[in-house]
C-alpha cells in the first residue's frame, strides 16, 4: 500500500511544480510574487510555442522558518516555462532597455474559443500576455537558495 507524501518530507528540496489548471496556475503565482529577474532573461521560441522566463524567485515557502530563526530570507534561481504558446503581446516593457529589471507580481489565466491568455502582471503596470492552445506551465528551481540582497521580506502597501 502507498502512503501519501507529507509536508516534511518535502524538506528543502528544489522545487518542480506543473500548472494544468487555472487553480494549479495560483499556486505559481503565489510562489512567484515578487520575482524579479533583468529583460534579457525572457524568451519566447516560436517554433517550440515555448515562452520561458529566468527568475530570481523570492521563497515565500521558507519565509516563516526563516522569520522563526531570525535568519535572513532567501531567494532562488527559477524557470518559469510556458508551452503551446501561439502568440505572446507586451503592454508598458521596454524590450530595447537591456538593462531593465521586472517585478512579477502575479499570474492568471482567462480561457477563451482558441485555449487562453496567460497574464504575468509585473510592478509598473507592465504586463506580458501568452496566448495559449492549453495551459501547460512549470515551475522549476535551478539554483540553490541564496540570501535575498536586502535580507528582508517584499511588503506590499495597498
Amino acid at each position: 500500500m502507498t502512503q501519501d507524501a507529507r509536508f516534511q518530507d518535502g524538506d528543502d528540496a528544489p522545487l518542480r511544480l506543473i500548472a494544468q489548471e487555472a487553480g494549479d496556475l495560483q499556486v505559481l503565482a503565489s510562489l512567484v510574487q515578487d520575482a524579479v529577474f533583468p529583460i534579457h532573461e525572457m524568451t519566447f521560441a516560436k517554433r517550440q510555442h515555448r515562452f520561458a522566463l529566468l527568475l530570481n524567485r523570492f521563497r515565500w515557502e521558507d519565509s516563516p522558518a526563516a522569520r522563526t530563526a531570525g535568519r535572513p530570507f532567501e531567494r532562488v534561481r527559477s524557470l518559469l516555462l510556458f508551452d503551446t504558446v501561439l502568440g505572446v503581446r507586451s503592454q508598458n516593457i521596454d524590450r530595447s532597455d537591456s538593462a531593465s529589471v521586472l517585478s512579477l507580481l502575479s499570474l492568471t489565466f482567462t480561457p477563451n474559443d482558441t485555449g487562453g491568455v496567460v497574464d504575468l502582471i509585473l510592478a509598473g503596470g507592465s504586463t506580458i500576455a501568452l496566448q495559449v492552445e492549453a495551459l501547460e506551465a512549470t515551475l522549476t528551481d535551478v539554483s540553490r537558495p541564496y540570501r535575498a540582497n536586502s535580507g528582508q521580506a517584499p511588503v506590499h502597501n495597498i
